[in-house]
């Protein structure tokens, strides 16, 4: 290839970003507003032999650029950065480090961890305040030009409504590694992902949308590395725009579109948990990979006064405010969109992203970008609605079209089956959609992403199985990860062969994921829970990329692990089965469904009506929520869930006891088929929540039912708890960078 190719660049154009084959030859584009001067070096295939350099010929618009002829793609390159050293300045040139392209869609060779990755001499004792000389092209992966070419043609993105989504949260490596039918060179990769057995899973699930944690390009820690650890969830991303290389077991960028094709092929959406608050490069003592080399003064958010010093919330922070910068990470999820067809992206520490100069802002730059975008605005966000920054909790609080995860329904949801006092206002706020965070501006329930687990933090059989973390094989003396999980162990810390214990744990699980499942609002899934699957009580198992985290299947083909899949399938299909479990307005218990029965009232263990006294009531463990709305026939249904997280069975009576009522499911009795209640009462086990559907004649008997009723109580206070605001204030939110 070298002697075919000109002995300089030609102009090009300073538009696309990157490096672009137009069937002739490679334009290549890199916005650095502070550099002097950008070398292209080409490298062979392998990337380790560096071939020749180019200077980029031309700046236009702080763009530096220049084309390549007959360069094709398969061109292996990376780029050289000249200017100011001047740390305190905000700069961090160094024409000695290879630089990643900050557009690069595929990179090939490893990460080779040297002192030669940073910009200062890593052991003077002027640290980065000096300069290091060393080439650091033999520690770097190289970028490589890419085809995007695909036929997407007969693609069909499944668009399932936001009211009829539910995800299922995954890691693409952890669900296949201990998959024996997959052949081991595919293990952990996305030709696993589109195997039959992970589509098919799904689809017996029942579950809409896989997000995968982050898929982009990452770095393994360097402290990691020497501790014999990895860093498993990928939140440290060098990428924006290339797959990370292990995921890809062909090397090829069409691997993963092949898994994405089957996926939507079953009529699943794939969400992408992207991270855009902040790169691998750390703080200043970080290594000089990319963005630093290139224009550290605007690529990154500085200390104003103290521009050697970064604004930090992980090491670093991405300066959204900058135009060019933000945008990289438009057109970043913009290629996602179109290069993979993408159905929606999760935000990370997503606060951090919506953070102008005056602090958060709903209406800043990045969500007004994203909003207005015309590809964009049609695509699923979800939101990580905190960070640690100033004001970085802001639940409940993003611009409309953002869903936001809602770790007060976590909290609540595992507080009140522990037995906590005083929650059950909480819990009726959650599962009516959490109105009180998010009925602003038209806002529908879906916009609450409701969990009890996520892949931050204990998993659902944790959080029955253990009271304190336990995170000793991450190598930080238990010190990572948060302290207040809202678990209880039952009488044993882990693992215990007492049926009892085990019993109970399972049927709190069961509980935790139906409560889940049946709320309004948008549920998520935590992969793995649907049969039981534990980290060994690690809450913050990010550098964990062995058997803590991969996906046990052969646990998921036990007694155990069958029956809690069935059960999760079964409360999917109920879900789907019956639109007033999915209601797409806010219940407040102000529409009548037919004279004297509203959409949504509440009533004790004995069906009578909650007062305002019986809601303040700490002791109150026990709960009943009747849901009444059209059917997917057009008939009426009325459905009762009841609640009992008390440590003894109780005796539950329905409202209009004289009803034929079935029970459609019983967390206590995962095994049990749809039966009718026998006489005026149902005994609900400890710890347990049954669904029942009244089965009337017809409306003329409905509506005398419900007038005949009518004693129940005034309608305002079988409908509206107390405001759950007023409740006491839980642990702060859960971080995905490791602490």
């Amino acid at each position: 290839m070298a002697n075919a190719l000109p002995d300089k660049l030609l102009s090009g154009a300073s538009y696309p970003l990157g490096a672009n084959w137009d069937g002739l030859g490679v334009n290549f584009a890199v916005f650095s507003s502070n550099a002097h001067r950008i070398e292209l070096c080409l490298f062979d295939s392998t990337g380790r032999k560096e071939l020749m350099r180019f200077d980029l010929p031309e700046y236009t618009d702080e763009v530096w650029h220049g084309y390549l002829p007959g360069a094709h793609p398969g061109t292996v390159y990376g780029f050289r950065a000249h200017g100011p050293y001047q740390p305190q300045q905000g700069h961090r040139f160094n024409p000695d480090k290879l630089l990643l392209d900050s557009y690069a869609k595929k990179l090939v060779g490893p990460w080779r961890w040297s002192d030669a990755l940073f910009g200062y001499r890593v052991h003077s004792n002027r640290l980065d305040m000096s300069m290091d000389r060393r080439d650091s092209a033999p520690a770097m992966p190289k970028c490589i030009v890419t085809d995007n070419a695909f036929d997407w043609s007969r693609d069909v993105r499944p668009d399932t409504p936001w009211g009829e989504t539910i995800i299922y949260e995954t890691h693409v490596r952890g669900v296949s590694m201990m998959r024996d039918d997959i052949r081991q060179h595919e293990r952990g990769s996305f030709a696993a992902i589109s195997s039959p057995w992970f589509v098919e899973h799904l689809q017996k699930l029942g579950v809409t949308v896989v997000e995968f944690l982050p898929v982009h390009a990452f770095l393994n820690d360097r402290f990691l590395v020497e501790r014999g650890l990895r860093n498993y969830w990928g939140y440290n991303t060098a990428a924006f725009f290339a797959p990370e290389p292990s995921y890809l077991s062909t090397h090829r960028l069409n691997e993963m579109r092949i898994a994405m094709r089957q996926l939507h092929a079953a009529g699943i959406e794939v969400f992408l948990d992207v991270v855009y608050n902040h790169t691998c490069e750390g703080n200043e003592l970080g290594p000089t990979v990319s963005w630093r080399g290139l224009d550290n003064a605007s690529y990154y958010r500085l200390i104003p006064g103290d521009e050697r010093h970064y604004e930090t919330g992980c090491g670093n922070t991405v300066n959204l405010s900058h135009p060019r910068v933000l945008q990289m990470v438009v057109d970043s999820l913009r290629y996602w969109s179109t290069a993979f067809n993408i159905d929606g992206f999760r935000f990370d520490l997503g606060v951090t992203l919506g953070r102008e100069g005056h602090g958060f802002d709903p209406g800043s730059g990045f969500f007004d970008a994203i909003r207005q975008d015309p590809l964009l605005s049609t695509r699923k966000l979800i939101s990580e609605p905190w960070d640690i920054g100033p004001d970085g909790y802001q639940v409940g609080n993003h611009p409309l079209g953002f869903a936001e995860w809602n770790d007060k329904y976590r909290d609540g949801v595992r507080r009140f089956w522990r037995g906590d006092s005083g929650m059950r206002p909480d819990l009726a706020a959650r599962l009516t959609g959490s109105a009180e965070l998010f009925n602003r501006r038209f806002r529908k329930p879906w916009a609450s992403v409701n969990f009890v687990a996520s892949h931050d933090g204990f998993m659902l059989a944790d959080v029955t199985a253990y009271s304190q973390k336990h995170n000793e094989d991450n190598q930080e003396g238990n010190n990572d990860g948060h302290n207040e999980n809202c678990s209880a162990n039952w009488g044993v810390e882990g693992p215990s062969d007492d049926a009892a214990i085990l019993d109970i744990r399972a049927r709190l699980a069961r509980s935790m994921a139906a409560t889940t499942l049946l709320s309004l609002g948008t549920p998520m899934l935590l992969g793995g829970d649907e049969f039981g699957r534990t980290q060994r009580g690690n809450n913050n198992a990010y550098c964990q990329d062995n058997e803590i985290s991969w996906y046990d299947w052969e646990a998921a083909q036990s007694p155990q692990g069958l029956v809690m899949a069935e059960f999760i399938a079964r409360v999917v299909a109920l879900r789907k089965k019956y639109p007033v479990l999915r209601e797409t307005r806010f219940l407040y218990g102000d529409r009548e469904v037919l004279p004297g029965l509203y959409d949504v009232s509440w009533f004790d263990e004995r069906g009578n009506a909650l007062a305002i006294e019986a809601w303040q009531d700490p002791e109150g463990r026990a709960l009943t929520l009747r849901r009444a709305g059209p059917g997917i026939d057009g008939e009426i249904d009325v459905l009762l869930l009841m609640f009992n997280a008390s440590s003894e069975p109780l005796s539950f009576v329905p409202p209009a006891p004289h009803l034929e009522w079935n029970v459609l499911l019983d967390s206590a009795e995962p095994d049990s088929v749809t039966w009718p209640l026998v006489g005026t009462e149902l005994e609900l086990a400890a710890h347990s929540m049954v669904v029942l559907l009244a089965e009337p004649t017809g409306e003329a008997d409905w509506q005398a039912v419900w007038m005949a009723g009518a004693h129940q109580g005034p309608r305002l206070l079988t409908a509206l708890p107390p405001d759950p605001g007023t409740m006491p204030s839980h642990r702060p939110p859960e971080i995905d960078s490791p602490r």
